[in-house]
């Protein structure tokens, strides 16, 4: 039964190809999901295609502070400002990247496998509302091999023996956390993304089996 709640294992070749407006999309969706109801966004997340135009960075940012200050009335998005203005932040990020790196998912692609942490980061750094879990969603949602800090999961890691704080956010854990999972890639073949789903339905409350596979999607 494990075996069928695992997710495939990220395609490297999927990712360099995805498209720098699906890249701010998926940032989008991922910020305006974080502290509401997901089924809220995703119900209304044809409207926020349209007010963001189809989330295009060059065309976002050639439109006038006007455009940003209408959208924080648009009735077909959650209209909280400072998301909104996360996404035409996010459109220079996302431009600059893709900039140099000719897309910004073939430098997610070429980003190295082992370095989770450091993208991380990065994202964190340069991009706006992406740090802590927003950015670990981010990556998941978009294909990149990556590990869950969801409760579950780091109770797993614990019980195993891995020395960090149930809600781990320094540089130190995310790196044991980061460690742990490259050592058991190299071990097992597995994906980090599937070792994670894994440690996520190891430990803590048992579910039927519908619970499971709705809760592995987000949690592992």
């Amino acid at each position: 039964m494990l075996k069928t709640l695992l997710p495939r294992a990220p395609d490297p070749a999927a990712l360099a190809a995805l498209g720098d407006d699906r890249v701010l999309a998926g940032m989008a969706r991922r910020i305006f999901s974080a502290g509401f109801a997901w089924s809220v966004i995703e119900n209304k997340w044809p409207g926020f295609e349209a007010a963001f135009l189809s989330f295009d960075p060059g065309r976002l940012l050639f439109e006038p502070d006007e455009f940003w200050e209408r959208l924080c009335g648009d009735t077909r998005i959650v209209r909280n400002p400072q998301k909104i203005m996360s996404v035409r932040a996010n459109a220079r990020f996302v431009s600059d990247i893709s900039r140099e790196h000719g897309g910004f998912g073939r430098f997610l692609a070429a980003w190295p496998a082992g370095d989770q942490v450091g993208l991380m980061k990065l994202l964190a750094d340069r991009g706006s509302r992406l740090g802590g879990a927003t950015g670990q969603y981010f990556l998941r949602f978009v294909g990149f091999d990556s590990f869950m800090t969801s409760p579950d999961v780091v109770a797993c890691l614990r019980d195993a023996g891995l020395d960090v704080a149930e809600t781990p956010t320094s540089r130190r854990d995310l790196t044991r956390i980061q460690d742990q999972f490259n050592a058991w890639r190299a071990e097992t073949g597995l994906s980090v993304t599937q070792m994670s789903r894994i440690c996520a339905m190891s430990i803590g409350p048992s579910y039927d089996l519908d619970t499971l596979r709705q809760r592995a999607g987000v949690e592992g």
